[in-house]
């Protein structure tokens, strides 16, 4: 029988704490409103960590037993210690997958592994979003209807200054006519990356089932595969080489 995928649900959860209206829609903070919807898959194993828990709850026992790791980050990226930053990017080059979600783009551990500024437009008037699947033959589109309507979003933009996508799974259309790519898949060593844009903190959008399919489908896409053991340096020759 295949191993559960171990995923770990990361959020700063500073919002939740001191936003009173916030905490209405998430009173378990938005990475316990994930972890629950993850939890009742078969095929997952999840845990959380949070911004002040010691290593940001990221020790290296933590992030060598996690197969997929699940970012949230907005208001607290600059407190990110640099060497935690430095071991996630390890593990994605190891083989450990990363789903960054919305305003995780600014992350520094995105940052660092896009190598590009990650900046966008922005606008915050709750207007409607429709997001438009663009890879319908996708795993990451698996169930999912040929656009999700989201009432109240924040708006994201473009140019969205990142490295062209491997894959760009979703395209956004926001009421005031803004468009962006918001579901695009990277390859980093041997790890799988997918950022996924829904997600501000004031409104519900991770109690909407269509946008938990997502990142529960991107959890499978990302996870590790058994593939071969990458090795380096000097090497010796397969054949024999007649000098």
């Amino acid at each position: 029988m295949k191993d559960k995928i171990r995923v770990t649900v990361w959020n700063e959860y500073r919002h939740e704490k001191l936003n009173e209206e916030i905490a209405k829609i998430y009173p378990e903070g938005m990475h316990n409103a994930i972890a629950k919807h993850l939890g009742v898959e078969a095929d997952i194993e999840v845990r959380t960590a949070t911004l002040d828990e010691p290593e940001h709850g990221l020790t290296d026992d933590v992030l060598a037993a996690t197969d997929v790791l699940i970012w949230w980050g907005h208001m607290a990226h600059l407190e990110v210690e640099d060497d935690i930053v430095t071991k996630v990017q390890f593990r994605v080059l190891e083989g450990m997958g990363l789903v960054v979600l919305h305003s995780a783009h600014l992350s520094k551990v995105f940052r660092t592994l896009m190598g590009t500024s990650c900046m966008l437009k922005w606008r915050e008037i709750a207007e409607k979003e429709r997001l438009w699947v663009v890879e319908p033959g996708h795993p990451i589109a698996d169930g999912v209807p040929e656009y999700i309507e989201i009432p109240h979003a924040e708006m994201y933009g473009e140019r969205f200054d990142i490295p062209q996508p491997d894959t760009t799974v979703f395209i956004s259309w926001f009421q005031g006519g803004e468009v962006f790519r918001s579901g695009c898949c990277f390859h980093r060593g041997s790890g799988k990356i997918f950022y996924f844009r829904p997600g501000h903190e004031t409104y519900p959008i991770y109690h909407q089932p269509e946008v938990l399919n997502v990142i529960t489908n991107a959890v499978r896409w990302a996870a590790p595969v058994d593939g071969p053991e990458v090795t380096w340096d000097n090497v010796q020759p397969l054949e024999d080489i007649q000098e």
